[in-house]
């Protein structure tokens, strides 16, 4: 197995322990493996350097469809505007001011929601931080 199919990120916290974290496609290896008629769970997991438990986990993922590979994510372009409509409001009545809009921003491991006008450095120093 080549070292681009084995995807493992070591670290090492602060008291010395190391962490190893596995790829999608890693994990997805390792239970495929496991799935082979007189496999043992047991021997696959020792023969990768990971928990049977932690294999356990990975199968009842996999049946759910949790490890599927897809394609690599892609960004899109996009244009931010200098400046936004004002939204007609009724005379008759007196209302509260309509929101301008609304952007949902999903990062994986953070969400972020932004409604009404928006300050866009404000936002981009936001996006920054959730990015590093």
């Amino acid at each position: 197995m080549s070292e681009a199919e084995k995807s493992v990120t070591v670290i090492r916290l602060k008291n010395e322990v190391k962490r190893e974290f596995r790829s999608k496609q890693e994990r997805r290896r390792i239970v495929e493996e496991t799935l082979k008629p007189g496999a043992s769970v047991a021997l696959v997991a020792r023969a990768n350097g990971v928990n049977a438990n932690q294999v356990f986990k990975w199968r009842a993922q996999y049946r759910k469809g949790r490890l599927e590979v897809g394609p690599p994510a892609t960004l899109v372009r996009v244009r931010v505007a200098d400046a936004t409509q004002p939204i007609q409001t009724s005379t008759r009545r007196k209302s509260k001011a309509k929101k301008a809009g609304i952007i949902d921003i999903d990062l994986g491991h953070a969400r972020v929601r932004i409604e009404g006008s928006v300050d866009v450095d404000c936002v981009r120093a936001a996006l920054e931080g959730l990015t590093r």
